[in-house]
């Protein structure tokens, strides 16, 4: 079945980690295992091949550089602004060499998006019967590296179409996770400028304060695009059912993100395991469910598997060796008794309903 994926740092992992994506993930994790600076070295489950594989043919791929803040340090950041889009370009230098070797094709509007797919040819059943270079929508996670508006415009003109205003932390538009304190001026702004140029607003790791002050003055497209649910992980990376009920209220998707700690509760970094907490796929059919339960029906559930998202299989289900794994999902929704409009909905169909919405 064809696979949207909303949420792959790949740029991240190719400029900053330094793995050759377009190699089989075998050679990449035998390279990156000579590395000792992380514990994911040598573990990694993503490549274009394995995307390939698995019939993800589309996904939203990320920039991301964030500015550190003195008083929150638990990630480190850039010094500045300026440093940060230094990095943010770096990364879409990345992109546009995989462009040009055939490895990737930015989606930037709505014919670019029905183009890809009919290339990619999603059949009324789902399955894929091409490959060829895979789709990428470029969003940016956490907008610290927009020094001024000027910026934004910049990065909406090469093709920046979905932003996260927050990461981690106090942020320069907005504070992201595990920090507090809601939207300030700039971030106001910010969303101002977004919804003129007609982009979505990723609301994934705004802090509860910023969402709610995000949700009174933004009218335009939205969604979670690496979200689980706080009644099943109680922590405030996740969303409360109040949150989710409102993204679900503006038509929006979450996608469902596979890092451990998001999918199962009381994770320990350092401690837990895939096998000492049980950790299989099957426990983010729980957050699937739980969602489609508060919305009543299947239309506002997607992926959004954030793999190689600075973890790897040491903080990934035992089941998951591979991003192509993600093509077992569908069949694991059946299992659940969901009809096919749901799982092909769940698939791809769910997040394109928004991006053709954003692009009509």
């Amino acid at each position: 079945m064809f696979i949207f994926d909303a949420h792959l740092d790949l740029a991240m992992n190719a400029v900053e980690w330094n793995r050759d994506l377009t190699r089989p993930l075998a050679t990449i994790r035998e390279s990156d295992a000579r590395v000792k600076d992380r514990p994911d070295r040598g573990n990694g489950t993503v490549c274009l091949p394995e995307m390939r594989r698995g019939g993800v043919g589309l996904c939203v791929a990320t920039q991301i550089a964030r500015v550190e803040h003195n008083a929150w340090s638990p990630i480190s950041g850039w010094r500045s602004p300026a440093q940060a889009w230094s990095m943010t370009q770096a990364q879409l230098a990345w992109y546009r060499e995989m462009e040009a070797a055939g490895e990737l094709v930015q989606i930037r509007d709505r014919a670019g998006l029905e183009a890809h797919l009919a290339k990619w040819n999603p059949a009324p059943s789902g399955s894929t019967v091409t490959t060829g270079p895979v789709g990428y929508i470029l969003s940016l996670e956490g907008a610290d590296s927009l020094a001024t508006m000027g910026h934004l415009e910049r990065a909406y003109g090469y093709g920046l179409r979905a932003i996260g205003p927050a990461h981690y932390g106090p942020g320069i538009y907005a504070n992201g996770t595990h920090s507090s304190g809601g939207l300030n001026a700039r971030g106001r702004e910010l969303l101002a400028e977004m919804r003129r140029l007609g982009m979505i607003l990723d609301a994934t790791h705004l802090c509860d304060d910023a969402f709610w002050d995000a949700m009174k003055i933004w009218d335009g497209p939205v969604w979670g695009s690496h979200q689980n649910c706080r009644s099943l992980v109680p922590d405030t990376r996740q969303w409360t059912d109040d949150q989710i009920r409102e993204v679900i209220r503006r038509d929006g998707v979450l996608g469902a993100v596979f890092d451990g700690w998001m999918m199962v509760p009381d994770w320990k970094r350092g401690t837990s395991t895939p096998a000492n907490t049980g950790l299989v796929l099957e426990r983010i059919l729980d957050h699937i469910d739980h969602i489609c339960q508060l919305a009543g029906n299947a239309r506002h559930v997607g992926i959004g598997s954030d793999l190689d998202g600075g973890f790897g299989l040491e903080q990934t289900p035992q089941d998951l060796t591979t991003i192509a794994e993600l093509q077992r999902l569908p069949a694991m929704l059946r299992a659940r008794g969901y009809s096919e409009e749901d799982v092909t909905g769940f698939a791809h169909g769910n997040f394109l309903r928004v991006l053709r919405t954003a692009w009509k």
